[in-house]
Parts: C-alpha cells; structure tokens; sequence
C-alpha cells in the first residue's frame, strides 16, 4: 500500500545563507492533545502506522518528509488549537485513504489556481490542513 504521504526530497544547506541569515534543518510541527491514548490512536489511524518514535509517555512523532515530522503531546491547556498544514501530492488520494480508514474531511477546496485544501480535524478539535499545490 502507498504511504499517504510520502517523503520529499529537501535541499538544506549551510547553517546560514549568502545574507547571514539562520538556516533550518528539520521541522517539528506539534499538537496538543488532550486525551493522549485516544489522540495516539486517532493519528495512528490518521498515518497509518504506529509512531515512528516515542519520545516519552506522553509524546510521540511520525515523520512526514525527510525532515518534517508532526507530533502530538499532551498539553490538556493547550489542546484543540493547533493548527497544521501537509503537503500531498495527490489531495483526493489523501482524502479517500483517510475516509477508508474511518476519517472524515471537510470538503475540498480551490485555494488558488494551483492549490487545493481539505480540513481534518482531530478528536480534540486541532485542525489538520491537507494541501496539494502544483
């Protein structure tokens, strides 16, 4: 079965630019959650695949990119307000994988001539954004 969604390739260079301006290597992108085992295996369903790493009981990370990875922890302050946008290369794919596996969507939308996004939303009300941009 194909990954939803798979790696892509990233250019990272130096750890500053020509301007002497900070360059990233890797980006965490968190969710707050507020039920953590009901969270976990919501997004397990979500990737599904268990989690690539479980950093301790109450936090856990799937990577989604080379060097993009999306994790949830829990922080019941917090959550239900995050807010996280992936890239996929086919977005009616996406949608129709997660709807086999039990997850809803809001509807497609055009974004711009060259873009198309569909919101999920997680059992603790944090918004997923799926993007496919050509």
């Amino acid at each position: 079965m194909a990954r939803l969604f798979p790696s892509h390739p990233l250019i990272v260079g130096s750890d500053h630019d020509e301007t002497g301006a900070m360059k990233f290597e890797t980006l965490f992108a968190g969710v707050a959650v507020g039920d953590f085992e009901t969270a976990r295996a919501w997004y397990e369903r979500f990737f599904d695949r268990r989690a690539d790493i479980v950093a301790h009981d109450t936090e856990v990370m799937w990577q989604t990119t080379s060097n993009g990875w999306v994790y949830i922890v829990s922080d019941v302050e917090h959550a239900g307000h995050s807010l996280v946008a992936i890239a996929v290369p086919d977005i009616d794919e996406a949608i129709a994988a997660l709807r086999a596996r039990g997850i809803e969507s809001g509807p497609i939308e055009r974004q711009s001539e060259n873009a198309k996004k569909a919101i999920v939303i997680d059992p603790d009300g944090n918004s997923i954004g799926l993007v496919e941009a050509h």
